[in-house]
This record gives C-alpha cells, sequence and structure tokens, in this order.
C-alpha cells in the first residue's frame, strides 16, 4: 500500500492472532436458512441434495485450503479443524474465518446446478462464521461431542415438529406439543403416531457428516512399457460416526491423531465452561465507525486466469461495484462505501448494533454475501467467458473513534488508488511496448508522480488526468434520496419517509466538499 500523510489511520487495526498452542476452528452457519430453505422449496425436516450439497463444498474447502484436516457438518453448518501446526494467515482469525466463509460461499453457488438442475438460484446465500480456539485436544474432544449432540438433539426435534405439521396440525399448535419433551418422549411420539424409528433414519440426518483427509493410492502416469505408476495422494472421505468425539473414530484414522492428538478416553458430559468459551463472541467498540475491508485472495493470479484487461478491466471493476451496490441494498446499516480494484471498504453507521456488534459475524456475512453475489452475476458482465474457478476474499474489522479519523482513512484508500494506478499504467505500458516485466520494475524504480505523467504522455501520448475516473478515482456506493415526504393516517402526520437508491460516483473523496455536498451519508456535516 502506498505512503501517505493518511497512513496512520493503520494503526487502529488490531491483530487478532491464535496463538501457540491453541487449536483452530472455522465454524460457518447458514445466514437466515431458515428463509432460503423455504424460498428455495428444501424437503423438510432433512432435504438431501441440500446436504450433499454442503458436504460438497466443505470437501472443496478441504481441497483447497491443506492446513485443514478434518471438518464436521450439519443442517446448514460446518465446522472445520485446522492442524495443530498451522500457520495458516499467520493464524489471524478474522483473515482465515472470512477466508472460509467466502469460499463456502463461492462453491456453493458454483455447484448450485450440479445439485438442483432444475431448480433457479433466486437470491446470494451467505454465511457468518467465527474462530473458536481449543487449548487441548481434549477441549476439540468436546467441541466435536457438543456439535454432534446438537445435531442429534435438533434432528430429533424437526423430525417431530415437521410430521406433525404435515399431519394437520398448526405451527403453534406443533410448538405446545413439542413444548418441555425429553428424547424419549420425542421417539416414541415419532414411532407411535407416525410408525417411524427414529435410530432407523438416514445416518446423514441424525449423525451429521465427517470429512477428513485419507491416503489413497492413485496412477499419476504410466511408464515406458505402459504400466500405471501410482504414488499416495491426500484426499477428502466421506463418513458418517455416531460419535465422532470417541476414541474408537478418532485413533482409529491415524491422519487425525497424527495432526492433531489423540483422544485419551471416552467423554461424558459436556462441561459447561467448554460450551461458553465456544459461543464466546468478540465485539466491537459501541458508538465507533466500523469499517470492514475486504480484498480479493490471490487475485493478481485470478485476473490471469480470467484475461482480465490490463492495467484495469472496466467490466471486473464494474462487477466489483454492482456487488456493492447489492451489500448495500442487503445491509441497511452500511452508509458508504468505497472500492478499487479488488478491494471495498464497507462503513457501518457510528450507531449500529448489527448483529449486537459481533465482528466474525459482521465480517463473514458480509464477505460471504459479496462473493457469492460476484459469483451469481459474473455472468452478466462477462457473458462470453467462463468463471474457471471459485474466487475468494478475505476482510477485517476496524473501528475508527471519530469522523475526521474515518475521512482520513477513506482519504488513504483513495491516495492508494492515484499512486497505484499510475504506477500500474506504465507499468503495463511499458510491457505492452516490448519490455519485460523486470525491465519495466527497474525502468519506474523511484520515479515520482511528475515523471510518470511525463513518461506516459512522452512515450505513449497519454495524457493520465484524461483517463476514465473509474480507474484514477475509485469508487464510492451510497444511498441518495430521491423521494421525501411524509406518512398520514386521517390528516395525522406519523412519520417521516425517505426514499433513496443505492449508486455508484467516482468522486473525489479526499476533498471535504464532497461530504459537504452529501452531508446525510454519514450523518454528519
Amino acid at each position: 500500500m502506498a505512503n501517505s500523510k493518511y497512513e496512520y489511520v493503520k494503526s487502529f487495526e488490531v491483530e487478532d492472532e491464535v496463538m501457540f498452542p491453541n487449536l483452530i476452528i472455522i465454524r460457518i452457519d447458514g445466514r437466515d436458512f431458515s428463509r432460503f430453505s423455504q424460498v428455495h422449496k428444501f424437503e423438510k425436516p432433512n432435504d438431501e441434495t441440500a446436504l450433499n450439497l454442503m458436504n460438497s463444498c466443505a470437501s472443496s474447502v478441504l481441497e483447497e485450503y491443506p492446513d485443514i484436516v478434518f471438518a464436521y457438518g450439519y443442517s446448514d453448518e460446518y465446522s472445520f479443524v485446522f492442524k495443530k501446526t498451522s500457520r495458516f494467515y499467520q493464524r489471524r482469525a478474522s483473515k482465515i474465518l472470512s477466508l472460509v466463509a467466502s469460499f463456502f460461499a463461492a462453491v456453493y453457488v458454483t455447484k448450485w446446478k450440479e445439485f438442483f438442475p432444475r431448480r433457479k438460484l433466486e437470491y446470494a446465500p451467505s454465511f457468518a462464521s467465527k474462530a473458536v480456539s481449543c487449548a487441548s485436544v481434549d477441549v476439540l474432544q468436546a467441541y466435536l461431542a457438543w456439535r454432534q449432540h446438537d445435531c442429534h438433539i435438533s434432528n430429533q426435534y424437526d423430525t417431530c415438529f415437521w410430521m406433525l405439521v404435515k399431519s394437520g396440525r398448526t405451527l403453534s399448535e406443533t410448538q405446545e406439543i413439542l413444548k418441555d419433551t425429553q428424547k424419549q418422549q420425542r421417539n416414541e411420539l415419532l414411532f407411535q403416531q407416525f410408525g417411524i424409528n427414529y435410530k432407523m433414519l438416514p445416518v446423514l440426518f441424525r449423525q451429521g457428516s465427517c470429512l477428513f483427509k485419507t491416503k489413497v493410492e492413485e496412477t499419476v502416469k504410466h511408464d515406458e512399457n505402459g504400466n500405471p505408476v501410482k504414488r499416495l495422494r491426500r484426499r477428502e472421505t466421506l463418513v458418517h460416526s455416531e460419535n465422532i468425539a470417541g476414541r474408537s473414530f478418532w485413533n482409529e484414522h491415524s491422519s487425525l491423531h497424527k495432526d492433531l492428538g489423540h483422544f485419551a478416553k471416552d467423554i461424558g458430559k459436556i462441561e459447561p465452561d467448554y460450551v461458553k468459551s465456544f459461543q464466546f463472541e468478540s465485539r466491537l467498540l459501541p458508538l465507533t465507525w466500523v469499517v470492514v475491508r475486504i480484498d480479493g485472495c490471490h487475485f493478481h493470479r485470478f485476473s490471469e486466469v480470467h484475461e482480465f484487461e490490463k492495467p484495469n478491466d472496466e467490466q471486473a471493476l464494474k462487477l466489483m461495484n454492482s456487488c456493492a451496490v447489492a451489500v448495500l441494498e442487503e445491509f441497511q446499516d452500511i452508509a458508504f462505501a468505497y472500492g478499487v480494484s479488488d478491494e471495498y471498504s464497507f462503513v457501518l453507521k457510528n450507531k449500529s448494533e448489527l448483529y449486537k456488534r459481533q465482528s466474525s459475524k459482521i465480517i463473514s456475512a458480509i464477505v460471504s454475501f459479496f462473493t457469492s453475489t460476484y459469483v451469481m452475476r459474473w455472468g452478466d458482465f462477462f457473458p462470453h467467458k467462463k468463471l474457471k474457478y471459485s474466487p475468494s476474499f478475505d476482510g477485517r474489522a476496524v473501528c475508527y473513534p471519530t469522523s475526521d479519523i474515518l475521512l482520513d482513512y477513506l482519504a488513504w484508500r483513495q491516495v492508494d488508488c492515484h499512486i497505484n494506478n499510475q504506477y500500474n499504467t506504465c507499468f503495463w505500458m511499458l510491457v505492452k511496448s516490448g519490455k519485460s516485466k523486470t525491465q519495466a520494475q527497474d525502468y519506474l524504480k523511484g520515479t515520482q508522480t511528475r515523471e510518470k505523467n511525463e513518461l506516459l504522455s512522452q512515450q505513449f501520448g497519454i495524457e493520465y488526468n484524461s483517463l476514465a475516473v473509474i480507474f484514477r478515482m475509485g469508487s464510492s456506493v451510497f444511498r441518495l434520496k430521491t423521494q421525501e415526504g411524509v406518512t398520514e393516517e386521517n390528516g395525522e402526520v406519523l412519520g417521516k419517509q425517505v426514499d433513496a437508491e443505492v449508486v455508484v460516483d467516482y468522486s473525489n473523496i479526499i476533498d471535504r466538499c464532497f461530504w459537504q455536498q452529501h452531508p446525510h451519508i454519514l450523518s454528519f456535516s
């Protein structure tokens, strides 16, 4: 990132490293999947195809990130366990949890047609994720026992609930019937009223799904005589087990106790303090401006594989802007967004109570929604270009205590846009003129703004200030008032009604005049 007088804003960033020897778990949950499953007409209480889609996405996550060695999931949630020696992303929790949620969401959209070929994906799904730190393998064992116990209880209740509803009961009647019922009573209800032996239901529903890596012999090539040459490769294996926290299951798989450790004994009652620690959520400081900044992961490679125009691909930038607009439309607490290249900063109102200001939920919900929207809208902006693999973004949240510091943050990002775009324009013009990338770097080393402008003008006939503003200024996204009126009933004024649309603008946001012209954006002048 470029140097400027606004660099000081970086001092507000707080590192959230998960320290050794703690094990890292990333747990993701479908965001408002009750509505999502209803809109997409999932079978109740369990939709086997939807669960298989979740399992396929989880398998892709393990394939993408070698440091993830075990995963457990049911319904719309999945927990991913990193090997004990992992240094992935320097063990920064926000980066890891956002990246996993983002990639999972992208794969979910990509694979939708494979599992639901006759069903349209009506809107972008998203996931909330969090990082759970386990101080030892015993704590990990308790976590897994807790999640599988929740799978058992939830599935048994849901099975009873939906069988009663399908038999003609209303939702409220069903809730009343099942209120305070115990496991044995629910089993008897299923068997006596519906002839269902709960233990005979598919293990996918009752036990959830486990994924881990095992060594599999694969043919990698053939020798000169046509004989297969085989090698051991680690591949994802899907299994179902009645007790994933049991010694017998865990210790029979050598890869698990090698990467994570042994379970010394079977677990009995789960310690309540452990569960409290698993549920703990870090909250952002109240009454501060929260900025969630997302960045494309390995987008240099992504742009090369998808043959983006250099130094700027206007369609790619417009796709990013379209996703940012969708984010503002989805999250009303986001007041402003600024984007350049493969990055976007989303500003939450300082009085926002979104997700009770739980940092991990805010970051992951925004990042995963942005990512799934990116995949869904790819064809709108690149109708003749196939999306060759799932993109992903990482994110972090930073609190800024005053509006002045917030504006300095946004100025810092626009200064960075100016400097990087000018450099990249020079760099790629030199490369296109015949220089190697190394030669172009050496040529530009130590050059200042004026020298780069002269290079573009004299060698390539380009006046930098005449380039498209979307490249030079970046993109600002905010709500613009379209209509304002009052709500009345029987002649009595009930309140003010304001209609607004989300717009994309290419302005100089370093100049405070912009904010004076649009005081409503952040509610200060």
